[in-house]
């Protein structure tokens, strides 16, 4: 019976708690907004629902939590784990080889020879 009152208790305390994150974000959205901008672009001060719909705004464009993995999403993990497991070793060392040479550019110079460009024809 405790345990069953303190889940409904979860449903009635969460939606306050997001609506105070919302207004903590926007007062803080307001106030860094207002310090910064006036005094370097000249634009005028925001109100705290302008503040809060330009968080809402930024959201909405830039999107919500986190960005993607490394890796891409588990259930292609698994399908490039798999594949990488069933490899041979001399196999397994050719792959590396081919990530390593097309796959790494910090050590490949940035500017190529005529020799090296594709389509050059010798004259």
């Amino acid at each position: 019976m405790e345990k069953n009152f303190r889940y409904k208790k979860r449903f009635i305390f969460i939606p306050f708690l997001v609506i105070a994150f919302g207004f903590l974000v926007s007062f803080l959205v307001m106030i860094l907004w207002n310090y910064t901008m006036p005094s370097i672009f000249g634009l005028t001060t925001i109100t705290l629902w302008q503040a809060m719909g330009l968080f809402i705004l930024c959201k909405l464009l830039f999107g919500f939590g986190k960005g993607p993995k490394r890796g891409g999403p588990p259930w292609k993990r698994r399908h490039a784990n798999r594949d990488l497991c069933e490899l041979s070793e001399a196999e397994k060392e050719k792959f590396q080889q081919y990530v390593h040479n097309e796959r790494c550019f910090w050590e490949k110079p940035t500017v190529r020879s005529d020799e090296e460009r594709p389509g050059h024809i010798d004259s």
